[in-house]
């Protein structure tokens, strides 16, 4: 007949091969998600009612790490229990492990970075990753400007304009910002805290508009108190805390201040959270050490 033609049979196999390589192309679709799916989390209470300021309590795990410590510290997070239903919680892990943290840790910890490129677009910047990238593998937070990249790794560090243009450069990207701010031992003893936490703050206040403040959490770090073992006393933190609130309220706006979340950053741990998180200032945490630890969920508890 006509249709055993060359051309047809021609034809006949293009459109099977068409149609096995879109079901391949299915399959591999599958095999990815089923890949990439997440422990399922586990909630207890209620949500922050309308209004109300969420938890915010974000792990910062440095420098730290081996492949098989992540899986030991996703798994005994795995197994924890309940978050609060009011507490949103972040962990920022090295680049080369937030692949595993991706696959491996449970779907109700969002995944962080620990910082990004100031580079918009894609190109020849060598060492750097972009927002950019850092959103298409699907992360969902960063941490921009931490005391310990102002300050440098025997190299310069990144000055408060270079935060502020990383700040947005990760926003407009669709990132979420914990943006770091915080004085050292020598301005805190000469009664310069808040002039510090100003003259941070000032230049991404010129930048962002207040959409772009939605997705920024601001996580105070008293830079003495950070991996030092010392912390403010509540009423300390307490008392900055609602200087930044107030220094948002002249300098962007009434509504962005009362919405903002401020975290607490300086050697948070379970046997503190309890009482740094019952200030009405304090927002959350930004936790080194104790993510690393099974105590990471005594302060995340610490809100109940």
């Amino acid at each position: 007949s006509d249709f055993c033609t060359p051309t047809n049979i021609h034809y006949t196999m293009d459109k099977l091969k068409g149609l096995v390589n879109k079901g391949k192309e299915e399959a591999e679709k599958v095999v990815r998600k089923v890949q990439q799916k997440r422990p399922i989390g586990s909630s207890t209470g209620e949500p922050a009612a309308d209004g109300e300021r969420a938890y915010l309590i974000g792990g910062n795990w440095k420098c730290n790490g081996t492949m098989s410590s992540v899986k030991e510290i996703m798994n005994t997070f795995n197994d924890a229990g309940p978050i609060p239903a009011n507490v949103e919680v972040a962990i920022c892990a090295p680049y080369i492990h937030l692949g595993l943290c991706l696959t491996g840790l449970r779907d109700d910890i969002s995944v962080g970075a620990q910082n990004c490129g100031v580079n918009e677009k894609f190109g020849a910047y060598t060492g750097q990753i972009s927002a950019a990238q850092l959103v298409d593998a699907g992360i969902e937070w960063v941490i921009i400007g931490h005391s310990e990249c102002r300050e440098g790794f025997e190299m310069a560090g990144e000055d408060e304009e270079l935060c502020a243009k990383k700040l947005k450069v990760a926003l407009d990207a669709g990132l979420k910002v914990m943006f770091a701010i915080g004085e050292k031992k020598e301005e805190r003893e000469a009664g310069t805290t808040m002039d510090v936490c100003a003259k941070q703050l000032a230049p991404a206040a010129k930048l962002l508009s207040e959409d772009d403040w939605k997705n920024v959490a601001i996580a105070y770090e008293p830079v003495w108190a950070i991996g030092t073992g010392l912390t403010a006393t509540p009423e300390m933190a307490q008392e900055t805390h609602a200087s930044i609130r107030g220094w948002v309220a002249e300098n962007v706006s009434g509504d962005v201040a009362k919405a903002v979340r401020i975290q607490y950053g300086g050697s948070m741990k379970g046997a503190n959270a309890k009482d740094l998180l019952a200030q009405p200032d304090i927002d959350g945490g930004l936790i080194g050490g104790a993510s690393l630890k099974a105590d990471f969920f005594n302060v995340i508890n610490g809100v109940l």
